[in-house]
């Protein structure tokens, strides 16, 4: 596989908390344009790792990192590289919905806002939150409400404006730290749908332990335990026919 097709590469990646090692040599290759599941049980380093991709762990003092992080050819530790543009071409989703306490329409241009060098015209913020808020399903439901306060919506239309945030800042990853464990089933399915019509424009990583979401919405799986990779393979290859045993009892629900 010709390396341009990755969106994000590791190799030898080590982070540890204090003394505590918490991720241990992980070398991955992530695809571009594919949903990628990151899956394993409690305390497995899953979010860990996926806070690598924007280096948000580097907001504790206690955090030490080693080995390589590209992203889109790039290393993410080179000393020109800024952790606002780095943040700017990779999004994060949380596990709660987080919009500001602000109306819809400036949830959605507050990044255009904080990051433009210029002030942007009233028109070309219009145009990106009917784009963004189009591409995320909320459109037709919000295009009366924009002056709504984003945190009366219900939990579900939260977490498509938490994504919608991102999209007009342009970003290449989408991060998503269990981005459905706040919301019921019926709300679930649209955030999955959501993340399906979005693959392929977006390289999307989403921590989960829903199996059954993982399944369902990721093309690429990958499964750790105690820190490490234990195996990385097409969903449906890793759920059918796992190579390594300790992947056969995590699936089958033998722990975790």
């Amino acid at each position: 596989m010709n390396e341009r097709d990755n969106s994000i590469t590791t190799r030898d990646l080590c982070l540890w908390y204090g003394k505590f090692q918490a991720l241990i040599n992980v070398t991955i290759n992530i695809r571009h344009g594919l949903i990628t599941s990151l899956i394993g049980p409690s305390g497995c380093g899953k979010t860990t790792l996926l806070r690598c991709f924007n280096r948000i762990n580097e907001r504790y003092g206690y955090v030490t990192t080693t080995g390589e992080i590209k992203l889109l050819n790039k290393n993410i530790y080179d000393p020109d590289v800024s952790l606002i543009e780095l943040r700017k071409s990779v999004g994060m989703v949380f596990q709660r919905p987080n919009p500001l306490p602000i109306s819809v329409y400036e949830n959605v241009v507050f990044g255009l806002r904080i990051h433009s060098d210029r002030k942007p015209a009233r028109s070309e913020l219009d145009d990106a939150v009917e784009k963004a808020l189009t591409e995320v399903g909320l459109w037709n439901d919000l295009r009366d409400r924009l002056d709504t306060k984003a945190t009366n919506l219900q939990l579900e239309q939260q977490q498509k404006l938490c994504i919608a945030r991102l999209l007009p800042l342009k970003p290449e990853i989408i991060l998503m730290d269990e981005p459905c464990s706040a919301l019921d089933v019926e709300a679930t399915r649209a955030i999955e749908e959501l993340m399906l019509s979005l693959k392929g424009r977006y390289s999307i990583v989403i921590v989960t332990h829903n199996m059954a979401q993982a399944r369902r919405a990721s093309d690429e799986c990958i499964f750790m335990l105690l820190g490490e990779i234990i195996e990385h393979a097409r969903t449906a290859d890793l759920f059918l026919n796992p190579k390594n045993p300790k992947t056969a009892e995590y699936i089958e629900g033998r722990y975790g």
